[in-house]
């Protein structure tokens, strides 16, 4: 086996999450079009801003994340907006660790199916891969646990869209 052949780690090259919501893609969109509103649903992150000064979302939009795992481990990423089409799909890569995400809306006779992808088109870099081995319990451990994030991320963000259109509904 060569040096190189040792060196690779198995990962999800894609992680995908689904769940049906109960009201339009418009509303939906509200909720997932800007990555600083992910401190509001995902487990994993806790503030997110914009950065360069911007103001608004647009492609190619940077922004900084603080992340956390448990109550001990806290660390920093930087993400951009790749694609961003409205009332469509969302998705940035994340610098540190070359991982896509994204969330993509798709009309459903009964409202929106959300589902959040995490893509490593390139793979993951070493550093990312090197953390959570050493950090993280390893692949398989922090794999799942991104797994049961993105589905409390979109069971979070399901509630709050069927609590707005009924809001909207009741007035």
């Amino acid at each position: 086996m060569s040096v190189e052949q040792e060196r690779v780690r198995p990962f999800d090259p894609l992680l995908e999450v689904a769940v049906e919501v109960g009201a339009p893609p418009a509303a939906v969109w509200e909720l997932v079009r800007d990555p600083r509103r992910m401190a509001e649903w995902s487990p994993q992150v806790r503030t997110s801003e914009l950065l360069d000064g911007a103001e608004e979302v647009a492609l190619g939009t940077r922004f900084r994340n603080v992340n956390v795992e448990g109550a001990d481990l806290e660390w920093t990423t930087h993400g951009e907006v790749v694609r961003l089409e409205p009332e469509r799909v969302v998705a940035f890569r994340i610098e540190e660790n070359w991982a896509v995400w994204s969330l993509t809306l798709e009309p459903t006779p009964g409202g929106t199916l959300l589902v959040e992808r995490r893509e490593a088109p390139d793979g993951l870099s070493e550093l990312a891969l090197d953390l959570t081995d050493a950090f993280m319990g390893g692949q398989r451990v922090f794999t799942e646990r991104l797994r049961e994030g993105m589905r409390e991320t979109l069971e979070r963000i399901r509630v709050a869209a069927m609590e707005r259109t009924a809001g909207r509904s009741d007035g």
